[in-house]
């Protein structure tokens, strides 16, 4: 398993784990599925990062982060 120090997470990257993503606020597994990836059920989400997903889904990893920062910015409010 690839090595996942805690640290503060400032903004969400394409090289982060869909798994870690989700334990920043489990709201923002409505992106994913907003865009088709229902990887927040499949075991794989632990393993596989933002960028590995998108390519599978066929999904605009730039926008898809996009998405996911503006979600993340507006609840953390």
């Amino acid at each position: 398993m690839k090595d996942r120090k805690r640290k503060k997470i400032v903004a969400i990257t394409k090289d982060m784990f869909i798994d870690d993503v989700i334990k920043l606020d489990e709201r923002l597994g409505d992106v994913f599925l907003g865009f088709g990836m229902h990887c927040i059920f499949c075991h794989l989400g632990l393993e596989e990062t933002i960028e590995e997903a998108a390519g599978v889904h066929m999904v605009d990893v730039d926008f898809l982060i996009k998405k996911l920062n503006e979600t993340y910015k507006s609840l953390k409010k």
